[in-house]
Order: C-alpha cells, then structure tokens, then sequence
C-alpha cells in the first residue's frame, strides 16, 4: 500500500485531489486508516472522465512588443488568466463566501464580464481531479487565506449559459435548452453507475443524456441533478447559469412570452427556493425579472445591480485597472481620451470604464471609436419608445445633447408592463448599458429618483445609433431622407429642408392618428438632432419675451445660428397653413427669440417659422443677407 502523497507524486497531481478521488470513491481498493488513506500499490490513476470547459489548445501569445495579447471574446477563465493580459478579479470569490448569500442575483449590461467572472467562480469551486488551485496562484484571492481557499475545487457545480437561446418560436427555444441540459447533464458521467443514487434516478439522468426527456422532466431537471450531486458526493453542488433573461426576453419579443415564464419559473424555482441541495446559486442577466414570478416565493435571492456598493468594482474595469493597463502596453499618454470614449460609468459609487471597449481600444492602436455594441435589448427599448410622450421625446434628445435630466428608476422592470409606462424607458436605459447615474436617492417605495446622462462619447455615438434611429425612423424612413434634412441646414437650403420634412412628414403621419403640435415637435426635434456635431440643440428654452421652440447654436464661427417656432392646425388649406407658417415666424422676431442667442455672439441667425396640417407643411424664413 501506498500513501496518498506517495500517489500524488507518482500521478502528478496534488495529495488533495488524490484525497479527493478516494473520498469519492474513484480507487479501486483504498482503505482509510485513521485520518489518512492508503492506496494499493498498483492503483493507477482514475480517468478524468468530466468535459472541462475550460480546455483550449493554447494560442501563441507572442507579439512584437513581448507583452501578453488582451482577451477580446474571451469568458474562459483558464485560458484568460494563463495566455492572455488578466485582470484579476478574484476578490469577488472573499466578497461571496463572506456574504454567505445563499443564492445572488448579478444585473449588469452586456459585456461588464460577467460571463467570465461566472466561469471564474465555476473553476474555483468545481470538484475536479486535477489541482485547480494552480489557476489561482499569484491571485488576489491566494493571499486572503486558508479561510477562502479551503472552499478551492470542493464543490459539484451544475454551470448553463442561455446567452444563445434566441429563437423566433418556443418549441425550437426548449430544444436548445434541452441541449444545453443534456450537455450538462454530461459533465457528470459518475452519476450514470453511481452506487450513491437511486435506480430510478439513474434512469432520470439517461433520459436527459440521451435527449429523451420531456418538458415537465427538462424543466425539474436542474432540482433532480442537484440532488443527485449531493447524493454522490456527499457536498451539495454549486449552482451557476449565465445570462439567464436571454430566454424570457426573446420569449417578450418574439410573442410566446407565456410559455416561456411558465417553463422557466419551475426551472428556476427547482433549483434555487427552498433547495437543500444547494450550496451557493449564482445567476447574471440585465434585468431582474420580478413581478413575472420567475422567482415566486425565492425569497434568499440577494440582487447586486448597478445602483448597489456591494460587488461594485468586479465587473467592468476601475481607474486604476485601467491605468495599470495603460502602463503595461506602454500607452499611459492615452488616459484622458480613454476615459472620455470608455469611462464614466457609475456602478453604486465606483467609477467604472466598459471593459470590452477598453481592450479593444487598445487592441487596435488606440484608435477611439465605438466598439461597444448592444444589439440585444434594441427590440425592447424601440418598443418602449413606440409609446415614448412628447415630453420624453425631447429629454432623449436633450440626453444627446450630453444633459442631464431627473428620472425615476424601477429596476424591477416586468416585461408585461414596460409599455404601460413611457418612464420606463429610463430604467431600460440605465441597465442596459445606455445612461450612468449622477446623483441619486432611494424612495420608500425601493425605486430610486436619478439624475441621469450618457456616459461617454463611445455611448453618445451608440445612443445615436440606437436610440434616435428609432425615433427618427417612424414607420419606414429612408437614411437619405434624414441625412438630406441634415444637409440642408449645414447648407441653409430652405427648398431642400421643406422637401424633406414635407417627404417624412407625409411617412410619418400616417403611422400616427395626431395631429398635435407636440408630435411636430417632437418630429422635427429628432431630425435636426443629426446635426449635432455642428450644433447645440436647445428645446423650449426661455430667450427675450417668451420660449421658443427648437434652436441650433453653432459650434464653429463660419456656420449661422437656427431658431424654428412650430405651429399645428386640422383641416387647413395650404394658403392658411402659410399664413400660420408667417405668423410662427412673426412671433418669433416679435417675442425677441434669437436674444440668447445673439448674448452668445452668434450674429448670423436663420429664423424659420415653420406650419404643418396633416401631411402638409409650410416653411416661412428670415435670416442673413448671405443666404
């Protein structure tokens, strides 16, 4: 017989994993003597039969500069830390094991790296028969102690990821979940002859291995594989699954909303309330789905969001990250434009920068431009906004314009009902990844009131895209069109901006039963809003005797200032709508609304008096003898 360190050494392993293995019963023949084991001198080493999801063949890491390439779409942690430039993030393992929560909520937007601190946390607490521990050597977690490390690789984890389970119908939406089951079900081989579980439960395990489980069995299946786990080991498993809401928010967008909630509700519930067989449960989306059910009755769950202190550093890259980063790829000069392309998040009261748009701002030279993308709530937010006031209209573009606006911010958002309120829109926002918290206070009702803008240049140009496109795109408009009305104010080509107002307008209307001023407004707010490169726009803003409309302050000396008052009426002929369009204009020079304006020192100013009815418009203007 031999010890287990005499095995360890001869196996190549750690004498904890050999432990591990006779506890487990995976040598044939070990006895305990004592508090030791002692293996039979021709033991040889179990087979690690377990699909390690952490296992790549290495790529090169060398580059002309010496340094270590960044993980651009990298969320394995064991290929991120030993090939790539980590940034340690460890700490978030003392955070959790001195919570002691039994199951944590983490909502954050897309690509804060979330997904790689989940397969951090699969890693370290993953039972395994190799020595994990060596993947947090020189980690921050190494020097916190024996009393964190103890938990190193002592756990069974189940570990899902739903980040692709996009499909336009929920019978194709099940079949991926039921592979995604099944492959995880196939991480743990040692239950299908394990003398721990019951006949009955190892028939349960080979219907879901072999893909022949049905949707009551798929969805209690998360419930009957920890318990198996427990069974088996003797250590109730770790629980993790990676953007969880991707399922429930396709399900909201693609119609079968219903079906989805009912399947995932007994999935969730199985798993995570009132689970014995649970050891730690972590799960991270976007939003946290509550007035739904999904979590009826889970009332351990603990829920870190944007708006906590609590885990506020972990995800997303900090100041100092961010400059030691800097500083290792020799780029240290380039601080003050990074922080202005990628920074000024604020996640509870840490500064935080995008960590995907940092690496790949470095990555390419250096070179700011928008890297972030975020295709996955664009369906929801141009939802939203189909039922976006006049009032919200404007506060979006006053948004752009780099305002700030007050708010309230529910985070517990339910998808039913995100149409109900306009308001929602903001919270949509914040959690998406669109808009940072500048100043904030917590309601009794759990809501927060905010004081809310874009965090950057990278999100303004995002927001742009993404936001203003859905206002400005009504119905069907064309990208020529919204760019010809931008062109015509740069050129103040009175006839080219009344064509394509009068071309969108006639699109537009149609797909609204109004007629309101405020819908013009709003309108024509979101198209001249294009042009903001060149202007300061400003809405209803006090200037001489009254508040004008829309104005256009120029940010360079060689283009003229704009000034518009919008006037509506129903059922109009064209020569009245002209006549309206004069008086718009006459109100505006009688009420002195380019004085603001000329106090800035804008001397060269177009005044537009501008009149619609219906799908009609007329255009009336006054300006410098030069146009």
């Amino acid at each position: 017989m031999k010890t287990c360190k005499e095995a360890a050494e001869q196996w190549g392993i750690s004498v904890r994993a050999v432990n591990d293995l006779c506890k487990r019963g995976r040598i044939p023949g070990a006895l305990k003597e004592g508090r030791s084991w002692m293996i039979p001198d021709q033991a040889e080493k179990p087979e690690d039969k377990r699909v390690r999801s952490g296992s790549y063949v290495k790529c090169s890491v060398s580059s002309s500069s010496g340094k270590r390439p960044l993980p651009i779409g990298i969320s394995d942690y064991i290929r991120a830390q030993s090939e790539y430039y980590y940034v340690d993030k460890t700490l978030l393992i003392r955070d959790i094991l001195d919570r002691r929560a039994l199951v944590t909520l983490f909502t954050r937007p897309r690509r804060f790296g979330k997904s790689l601190n989940m397969d951090m946390l699969r890693v370290f607490f993953e039972l395994s028969s190799e020595d994990t521990s060596v993947y947090f050597l020189n980690k921050k977690i190494m020097g916190c102690g024996e009393k964190y490390m103890e938990h190193q690789g002592k756990y069974p984890v189940i570990f899902l990821t739903f980040k692709d389970v996009k499909y336009d119908s929920w019978e194709d939406a099940l079949e991926k979940i039921s592979q995604l089951l099944q492959e995880e079900f196939g991480r743990h081989p040692e239950l299908a002859d394990s003398e721990l579980i019951g006949e009955y439960e190892k028939a349960f395990y080979a219907r879901l291995v072999e893909g022949n489980a049905n949707e009551v069995e798929l969805s209690s299946s998360l419930q009957k594989l920890s318990k198996m786990l427990t069974e088996h080991y003797g250590t109730a498993p770790v629980i993790i699954i990676d953007e969880y809401d991707v399922p429930i928010q396709e399900a909201h967008t693609k119609d079968y909303f219903g079906k989805a909630a009912d399947f995932m509700r007994v999935l969730f519930s199985g798993a995570f309330k009132d689970n014995r067989n649970l050891s730690f449960g972590f799960l991270t989306g976007i939003l946290r789905i509550a007035q739904e059910s999904i979590f009826s009755g889970l009332n351990n769950l603990s829920v870190s969001t944007v708006m906590d202190k609590e885990y506020d550093s972990f995800f997303g890259f900090t100041e100092a990250e961010v400059r030691e980063l800097l500083r290792y790829y020799r780029a240290s000069g380039k601080l003050e434009e990074l922080r202005s392309w990628y920074g000024g998040y604020l996640f509870g009261n840490r500064g935080i920068y995008n960590p995907w748009s940092v690496v790949n701002y470095i990555s390419k030279g250096c070179i700011p431009q928008a890297y972030w993308v975020n295709t996955a709530e664009n369906e929801m937010i141009a939802e939203v906004l189909r039922t976006a006031t006049d009032e919200i209209t404007q506060e979006l573009i006053l948004l752009m314009q780099k305002e700030t606006i007050i708010t309230k911010i529910d985070q517990n958002l339910a998808y039913r009902r995100l149409t109900e309120d306009p308001s929602n829109i903001y919270s949509l926002l914040l959690v998406a990844g669109y808009l940072k918290t500048e100043k904030k206070q917590l309601l009794d009702d759990g809501s927060w009131l905010c004081e809310v803008s874009v965090p950057n240049r990278e999100i303004l140009s995002v927001y742009k895209r993404d936001i203003l496109s859905h206002l400005v795109s009504i119905g069907a408009l064309a990208g020529s069109t919204a760019n010809r009305i931008a062109e015509s104010l740069y050129d103040m080509d009175i006839a080219k901006f009344e064509k394509g107002i009068r071309e969108y307008v006639s699109m537009a209307v149609s797909y609204f039963d109004t007629g309101a001023e405020g819908f013009y407004h709003g309108l024509v707010l979101g198209l001249v809003a294009l042009t903001d490169s060149r202007y300061i726009i400003k809405s209803n803003r006090e200037s001489g005797d009254g508040r004008y409309d829309i104005s256009l302050i120029p940010r360079e000396e060689n283009y003229p200032g704009v000034i518009m008052e919008l006037k509506s009426s129903k059922d109009i002929g064209q020569d009245e709508l002209e006549l309206l369009a004069e008086k718009a204009l006459e109100q505006l020079e009688a009420r002195h609304y380019d004085e603001q304006m000329r106090e800035k020192g804008v001397d060269r100013i177009l005044k537009l008096g501008i009149a619609f009815s219906g799908k009609r418009i007329a255009v009336k203007n006054r300006g410098p003898a030069s146009l």
